[in-house]
């Protein structure tokens, strides 16, 4: 039997599986959703990219859930973790897989099935704790897969040996360091200073922006856009954040930029959807729900 036909299958009932397979999934579909995000499919259309949509992030972030489910499981009744690290890696292969079928071949959340699937695999033995889940989906990043294939050719490999950046899986193996030291801090403090929800976490990517080597910047725009990037974001974090309108309008200057050069923060924003799936961890009701951005757009409080 292979993979990609046992996650067809019926899983065995774990309800806390299936929740956090609910959120990884709600996650993924908040982060697309979330407008406006600099260079980055949203609301408004496809950022910097010609084969994305709004609607394609959604659909491939459904296709995830037994994977997800399949990951959290392992997690929960799993406790050699070499074995659990081999399990998760041919579970996220095989959702790779459902992502391509899902979206006609279109690499929507190859990076997200990564970062996720290790925090979900980790949040299912128990504690919610954000930094004791990313310690322990760093823990699992550091362990050798002997499944895995030795080379990918995948842009953000590349991208690792060319520039000696981290990428996706420096970020995993260090414990996620941008999201519990970076967003989350920055999500929390946006909200207790009285921004919007929309707002906080445009705030919260905008901080891993401005602190990130994105191998997908460098991928498509290389050190130079990497830099842009990096000084817009602080540029808008410097004007009082996404919450204000001096920030607002230096975030439109930014995502400008990002569309002229036809590159987008692909690092930062799944990084943003782990924080959301910490946070949503501790705080169930912090999503923005379509009645909440009619609130916003009423009463100005959305960045655009």
């Amino acid at each position: 039997m292979t993979m990609l036909t046992e996650l067809s299958r019926t899983v065995p009932v774990d309800l806390n599986g299936a929740a956090l397979a609910d959120i990884a999934v709600t996650v993924l579909v908040d982060e697309a959703m979330l407008t406006p995000k600099p260079g980055l499919v949203d609301m408004r259309g496809s950022g910097a990219h010609t084969d994305l949509s709004w609607l394609l992030m959604c659909r491939s972030a459904h296709a995830l859930r037994p994977a997800f489910e399949a990951m959290a499981h392992a997690g929960a009744t799993m406790d050699d973790l070499p074995a659990l690290r081999l399990r998760i890696g041919a579970i996220g292969r095989a959702g790779e897989t459902l992502m391509m079928n899902a979206t006609g071949g279109v690499n929507t959340h190859r990076g997200a099935i990564w970062a996720l699937g290790l925090l979900v695999t980790a949040a299912a033995h128990g504690d919610f704790d954000a930094r004791t889940i990313a310690a322990r989906a760093g823990a699992l990043a550091r362990l050798h897969d002997p499944a895995a294939p030795a080379s990918t050719g995948n842009k953000g490999e590349t991208v690792r040996r060319i520039y000696g950046v981290g990428g996706a899986r420096g970020q995993a193996e260090a414990a996620f360091p941008h999201v519990t030291d970076v967003a989350l801090p920055m999500l929390h403090a946006s909200r207790a200073r009285g921004d919007s929800e929309t707002a906080a976490q445009l705030n919260a990517l905008l901080a891993v922006m401005a602190d990130l080597d994105d191998t997908c910047l460098l991928a498509r725009g290389g050190p130079a856009a990497l830099a842009a990037a990096q000084s817009g974001a602080k540029a808008v974090l410097y004007a009082g954040g996404a919450g204000t309108n001096t920030g607002r309008a230096a975030l439109r200057e930014l995502d400008a930029d990002l569309m002229a050069r036809g590159v987008s923060p692909g690092g930062a924003a799944d990084l943003l959807a782990a924080t959301l799936l910490l946070d949503r961890l501790a705080h169930p009701n912090h999503r923005i729900t379509p009645q909440l951005q009619a609130t916003e757009a009423q009463h100005g409080t959305t960045a655009f």
